[in-house]
């Protein structure tokens, strides 16, 4: 049985397809249309998948959407209702879209699988599961776990924001629910919107920003904007609040307790707008720990599976490890609205035709996230020559070990390889890839080869079996959604006056032996590397710590802010033409920046967006 999924309509549209219970692909629709956080339907993604299968979209027998267009509709509506007259200006903004689009949804999907897929009786075949439903079947069918507790966070789906289920084999329940205005997500969002970064895609900002705060402002955000119970359950004093009538996310009650209006964009960012990250990371971390504490104190379960966007919170992840509530504990890849249509799919193969769940034969039904394109050797010296470039074909030996060589030299390589990988991470398919232990690292590629904020952290990369030396962390962290502390054997004593320095002051300071992933907190984002899921990348890791003693590397997306990861040959040359980027390693191609045609130099700091 082949079922395809689809996520589209909000952000971050996906598609993905399953046979027999198999993952065969997914992908996000930005990263063939290059226009960041797409929400139109993913006819490219779609397209894609079914060529992986070689099969056709009629060959499909169901189409599964990851929510559910009526209720939330409804919620909509009774939201309006709720707040009249407030929001009317909000309402009648959205209403014409809702009407014209959203609440005949299902007719629109059917006419766009109709144009792809002509004669096909889509009214049989089109199914459609909640949204935190989707979000819960992909964390739990493609996890190693034949039973365990699950947990979905995010903004808003129809109705629920936050929902508890369980687990076993192939059948998933969800138990309870919290519902929308009473939000995580959109409380987080506040506080991005409020710190002066766009909502949906600037939430990781705030996250990277904390640990250069004070959490002073949290108990404030606990005693005027929410109501916490022991559980995890909690509401929001929606008086501070504009997401439900209005355009923006805070109003001016929220300005007056915080102490001023939102951040605008091109203003600097103060110590205060650090401790307000600070502060409401603090709170995220503290519901989060309360309400899996209660889930494992109320069912007994050894495992816990998280979806959904906050669940992309890895600092909140690593509490929750920490906290020893759960032996083990698996997030999905693509947490985010992505993952649903992988979840919507997986949810009517399990749920809707009752199929059975087969045992995992590697970590995990992901296969590494790496779900996404590839490209074959002959096709990338093809592409690359057509678009201009200058490249030495080298044997597998020869091309790991000249990276190596590369990046002991001090350069920034990017590394195309492979299938793209599902989901907002680059886990080394399209990563762009440094030396960890240089002090200057992360500022230059931030600045030079990013062009983003310098307080941005970036993610080592280490080999799996080597983590624990590094790393006060001995578990599984493949898809880069769990935070922990360097060793301590591997940090350094601050220097003379460092101790006294406070905010983005302590950015510079070299705080480990690798001062390059490692965050102002002595904290790193890790990514476990397993010869399993991605041979090559192990062996390049192995290569460097053949070479250096160092088993880590800085991992970083391959793209520059405000556009998606890259995923064609094309799209890798392009950003490394418009980069300080001074290698390109795709498949068996080297690249040196050196040799390449000035005249195809391209300039990405103009009309650079978020």
């Amino acid at each position: 049985m082949r079922i395809a999924g689809i996520s589209a309509f909000y952000h971050d549209s996906a598609a993905a397809l399953i046979e027999d219970g198999r993952v065969v692909a997914a992908a996000q629709e930005e990263r063939f249309t290059r226009r960041r956080h797409d929400a139109r339907f993913p006819r490219n993604a779609l397209r894609y998948c079914l060529a992986e299968a070689g099969i056709g979209l009629g060959d499909v027998d169901y189409v599964a959407f990851y929510d559910k267009p009526f209720l939330k509709f409804e919620r909509l509506l009774e939201t309006y209702l709720a707040f009249a007259p407030r929001g009317f200006a909000s309402f009648r903004r959205a209403m014409p879209l809702w009407i014209r689009e959203k609440l005949f949804q299902k007719d629109l999907l059917r006419k766009e699988l109709s144009a792809l897929a002509s004669g096909v009786p889509w009214e049989e075949r089109l199914l459609f599961s909640e949204h935190h439903l989707s979000h819960a079947a992909s964390a739990f069918y493609p996890s190693p776990f034949q039973e365990a507790a699950v947990l979905t966070m995010d903004g808003v789906g129809e109705w629920a924001t936050t929902s508890v289920g369980h687990g076993a084999g192939n059948r998933l329940e969800i138990a309870r629910e919290i519902h929308f205005p009473h939000s995580l997500g959109l409380l987080y969002s506040a506080f991005t919107y409020y710190t002066g970064f766009r909502v949906n895609s600037g939430e990781y900002k705030v996250m990277g920003l904390a640990p250069y705060g004070d959490p002073r402002f949290a108990t404030l955000i606990l005693e005027r904007l929410m109501d916490l119970k022991d559980d995890g359950s909690f509401r929001l004093d929606q008086r501070y609040f504009d997401y439900c009538t209005g355009l923006t996310m805070t109003n001016a009650r929220f300005d007056d307790v915080f102490g001023g209006p939102p951040r605008r964009l091109e203003e600097p960012l103060t110590q205060r707008h650090m401790d307000l990250a600070a502060s409401v990371q603090a709170v995220t971390e503290e519901v989060v720990l309360r309400l899996t504490r209660a889930i494992a104190d109320d069912t007994g379960a050894r495992n816990l599976c998280l979806a959904g966007g906050v669940a992309l919170n890895c600092v909140a992840n690593g509490r929750v490890l920490r906290d020893g509530r759960f032996e083990r504990i698996w997030i999905q890849p693509a947490a985010g609205d992505a993952g649903g249509a992988l979840g919507a799919a997986l949810a009517a193969y399990h749920g809707f035709a009752g199929r059975p769940r087969e045992p995992v034969d590697a970590q995990d039904g992901m296969r590494g996230s790496f779900l996404g394109p590839s490209y074959a050797q002959r096709e990338v010296e093809r592409r690359l020559g057509a678009a201009g470039a200058r490249f030495t074909v080298l044997d597998d030996a020869s091309l790991v070990a000249r990276t190596a060589a590369a990046l002991e030299e001090g350069r920034a390589v990017g590394w195309f390889q492979g299938r793209m990988e599902f989901g907002p991470r680059a886990l080394g398919a399209r990563s762009i890839l440094a030396d960890p232990r240089s002090p200057e690292m992360q500022k230059r590629l931030n600045l030079k080869v990013k062009f983003r904020e310098s307080f941005r952290p970036f993610a080592p990369s280490v080999l799996r079996e080597e983590v624990a030396d590094w790393f006060e962390l001995d578990e599984d962290s493949p898809y880069m959604l769990l935070v922990a502390e360097v060793a301590e054997g591997r940090r350094r004593a601050p220097a003379p006056g460092d101790q006294v320095l406070f905010g983005i002051d302590r950015l510079n300071t070299a705080r480990s032996e690798i001062p390059a992933v490692t965050h102002v907190d002595h904290s790193a984002r890790i990514q476990t590397v397993h010869r399993e899921t991605n041979p090559r990348y192990h062996a390049l890791l192995m290569a460097w710590k053949a070479r250096t003693g160092c088993a880590v590397l800085v991992n970083t997306s391959f793209n520059v802010r405000g556009e998606p990861i890259v995923c064609s040959p094309e799209d890798a040359f392009r950003c490394f033409m418009g980069t300080d980027i001074d290698v390109l390693v795709a498949e068996n191609c080297f690249l040196v920046r050196e040799e390449q045609d000035p005249a195809l130099r391209l300039s990405y700091r103009e009309g650079l967006s978020d």
